[in-house]
């Protein structure tokens, strides 16, 4: 009854009805069955239906008390959620489900999907990073993501603050894929809700876990498996030296997948992780030329491409003054940027960012430099 890794099986039949799918989903939330469990119950009983009958017994043999599988009750619970969200199931072996994942060790069994699945067989990209990205940071990631997009590459993250917001917004018009680390159906963060239903319409929200889920610490680790999983390249483009997003380049690595990174300024911590990863032998990258020299050409164009019909003008966002600090400093590194450009990014006006700027001078947070530069005093 432990999860196990499994490193070679072929994906099982997928389920032909509704009742299949109702098994499924009900076996795969039952206690102590994750992705490799599953698979290897199916494998071994020749259905969900069999090994939800089996579970009760296997448990007592491996010293469990009253093990119940899961209620049928809460599985009706999710599907009626699902309806109400128009969210879609992905099962493994289905001609729906993600190609690129299929053959990873513990591919998720099953995936809600809200927005166009038809993303899911163009290329991919992941792009990751920190929360608390760098005005700089954000920049790359946005050129970055616009560039990839125009070579027909969809960008997949992670839909949380920073480096993923950008990525997204970047690529927005084009296709992006968000894979949430909660239920597709439950936004976090909240800052993110516009963006994520604007990822609906014209994108695809992605999760394993069951609608209605909250996202929580030990989500993300596996969330971030899906995100590499579903590209054939992870760029990280800042994180810092203990991170999520170095998380997502190891499972890159283990999956077979090709992995880059932006270098940063030795003193910027945020940089610390794409630094060790170039250290180790990643790709370093300054352009997007850079991210496709490194992988084998593709012809995206032979399949069919829906419209997508918009982007998010998010430049009438503006930030509340008394966050304004925080977010400039957020903003700054070590590298200076030119003040117009921090004003830019924030999404403030000279008149709002004058003055803040004045007080984190005085109070010797950032120093001004000639050309009309800014960076944090070191």
């Amino acid at each position: 009854m432990t999860e196990e890794q499994l490193s070679s099986y072929h994906p099982p039949l997928p389920p032909t009805t509704e009742e299949d799918r109702f098994s499924w989903l009900r076996l795969l939330r039952s206690r102590k069955v994750g992705p490799a469990t599953f698979r290897r119950l199916l494998r071994e009983h020749g259905s969900a239906q069999n090994a939800l009958a089996a579970l009760p017994e296997m448990a007592r043999a491996a010293g469990i008390d009253g093990y119940k599988i899961c209620p049928p009750g809460v599985i009706e619970a999710e599907l009626r959620a699902a309806k109400a969200a128009n969210a879609r199931l992905l099962c493994l072996g289905a001609a729906d489900y993600p190609n690129a994942l299929r053959d990873i060790s513990d591919a998720p069994p099953m995936l809600w999907a809200i927005g166009n699945p038809a993303l899911l067989r163009r290329p991919t990209i992941a792009m990751v990073g920190a929360r608390n990205c760098s005005s700089l940071g954000a920049r790359m990631t946005r050129a970055l993501a616009t560039d990839l997009a125009k070579e027909d590459y969809i960008i997949a993250s992670g839909l949380a603050r920073g480096i993923d917001t950008s990525a997204h917004l970047a690529a927005l018009a084009t296709g992006t894929i968000a894979v949430m680390a909660g239920g597709v159906d439950v936004i976090y963060p909240a800052e993110n809700t516009d963006l994520a239903r604007d990822i609906a319409k014209s994108g695809l929200r992605l999760s394993e876990q069951p609608m209605g889920t909250t996202p929580q610490a030990r989500h993300f680790p596996r969330r971030n498996r899906i995100i590499s999983g579903l590209a054939q390249a992870v760029v990280v483009v800042e994180a810092a030296a203990k991170s999520g997003s170095l998380i997502t380049a190891r499972d890159a690595l283990d999956q077979g997948r090709e992995v880059l990174a932006v270098p940063g300024h030795p003193f910027d911590a945020r940089a610390a992780g794409c630094n060790m990863l170039i250290r180790d032998g990643a790709t370093l990258v300054r352009s997007a030329e850079d991210i496709l020299d490194a992988l084998p050409p593709i012809s995206p164009k032979s399949v069919e491409q829906p419209p997508l019909p918009f982007a998010t003008d998010t430049s009438k966002a503006k930030i509340p003054p008394n966050t304004l600090h925080q977010a400039i400093l957020t903003r700054l590194g070590p590298s200076p940027i030119a003040e117009d450009q921090l004003i830019r990014d924030i999404s403030a006006s000279a008149g709002e960012v004058g003055p803040v700027l004045v007080d984190l001078e005085l109070d010797g947070k950032i120093l001004r430099q000639p050309g009309g530069l800014l960076s944090l005093s070191a």
